[in-house]
């Protein structure tokens, strides 16, 4: 797929690189005996996705918590180091050459926006750190690791290509839908996601209509979902933001397009909130999630009920898949039998690991092959429809 890339991103590019190359390669360099594993999480703690930050980074507390309350990770316990990258790739690379520079971490998690995980990835390159992201979905961050050149990052979360086909296939074969309508975040994700259901939607006989995108903190949406009530689509392919969700949905209601067109992608359209806001434009929605809290297994049950415990609060998908992915890390050191950083590395691409969704291994591109879940909004309540898997079809290299 080609892009064309602006002289602005071009010079962001330019200057990630440039603070990456600032950095001294210590691949293979042998971890020094310790007591503490040093594990650091890079999350916008501040700014617009500041709610998503605050639910990674207690999600991670609460795994260090269980795994160093149990002993630790073969006696060692985890010291976790939190960098705020305020959802922007040149903070994000800041935070990370701290993490590595000053912290002296050995392990990185992160970052929950695709852009800045991209930017990170040079930077855990150079420096032989182990970047292991939990919440980012663009395909390209696991187009270029392991055998497409960064070996040193893994991803444990489904990428926007795998969702993007089960949605599409889902709305097609299940609800008989061919004709859309695209209402997205104007981001890396939003867009990619697009792209990806662009690739797909022909095998289903499928159509897009009229095609928009809103930027962060957007709040009238009533010309375009009028325009989209006009168009005869069936279905509003929506990838976006959970706290923009609740505002497009009671727009919906206000133009006439509550239940006749319902939302299809990711926005978490599950969430009782945003149900709640406008239960009959959130009718039909449907949605594919890395995890969902009513997900039926005994060991997304008792993370649930930890997490609430300890937070007053239940946990959302980002929450879940960073404490999955400290587990990960925790066993990956165990199998290795050493923080050997080189060592680790490669017990986490042999590694079979039962999360609560199902068995997590890796592919050749350090690419996590998972399920996803698939629910329905039925009744004002999500209804599970089943885990789906999608085989990532990589560009030739």
């Amino acid at each position: 797929m080609t892009k064309l890339i602006s002289r602005r991103a071009f010079c962001i590019s330019t200057a990630v690189l440039t603070l990456a190359a600032a950095i001294p390669n210590f691949a293979g360099t042998a971890y020094a005996a310790g007591e503490t594993i040093k594990l650091g999480l890079v999350a916008p703690m501040s700014g617009p996705n500041a709610r998503y930050g605050s639910f990674s980074m207690r999600g991670a507390q609460l795994a260090v918590k269980e795994i160093n309350d149990a002993g630790g990770v073969d006696g060692r316990k985890i010291e976790l180091v939190s960098g705020d990258s305020q959802g922007t790739p040149v903070e994000g690379v800041s935070a990370t050459r701290r993490l590595i520079d000053s912290d002296k971490v050995d392990y990185i998690i992160g970052d929950v926006s695709s852009s800045v995980t991209l930017a990170m990835q040079p930077v855990a390159e150079d420096a032989g750190i182990l970047l292991l992201n939990a919440a980012s979905s663009n395909p390209k961050i696991t187009y270029g690791a392991g055998v497409g050149g960064y070996k040193w990052t893994f991803r444990n979360y489904p990428t926007d290509e795998n969702r993007a086909l089960i949605v599409a296939k889902y709305a097609a074969e299940q609800r008989g839908f061919t004709k859309f309508s695209v209402l997205s975040v104007d981001s890396d994700y939003g867009r990619s996601a697009i792209e990806f259901t662009k690739k797909y939607l022909p095998q289903f006989k499928g159509q897009i209509l009229t095609e928009d995108y809103y930027k962060e903190g957007e709040v009238d949406f009533r010309s375009v979902l009028a325009k989209i009530r006009d168009s005869g689509a069936q279905a509003i392919i929506l990838y976006g933001l959970a706290d923009t969700t609740p505002i497009i949905a009671r727009q919906m209601t206000e133009v006439g397009l509550a239940g006749k067109v319902p939302l299809i992608g990711n926005g978490e359209f599950n969430a009782p909130s945003n149900i709640k806001a406008a239960p009959r434009a959130m009718e039909g929605a449907v949605e594919a999630a890395a995890w969902l809290p009513a997900w039926d297994s005994p060991k997304s049950k008792t993370f649930v009920d930890k997490f609430t415990a300890a937070n007053k609060e239940g946990p959302n998908n980002h929450a879940y898949v960073h404490w999955e992915t400290v587990h990960l890390l925790a066993q990956a050191i165990k199998e290795a039998g050493s923080p050997d950083r080189e060592k680790v590395r490669e017990a986490l691409s042999k590694i079979k690991y039962d999360s609560a969704v199902g068995e997590v291994t890796f592919d050749n591109h350090n690419q996590a092959r998972l399920p996803m879940i698939l629910l329905q909004i039925e009744g004002g309540k999500p209804s599970i429809k089943g885990a789906y898997t999608a085989d990532i079809q990589y560009p030739a290299p």
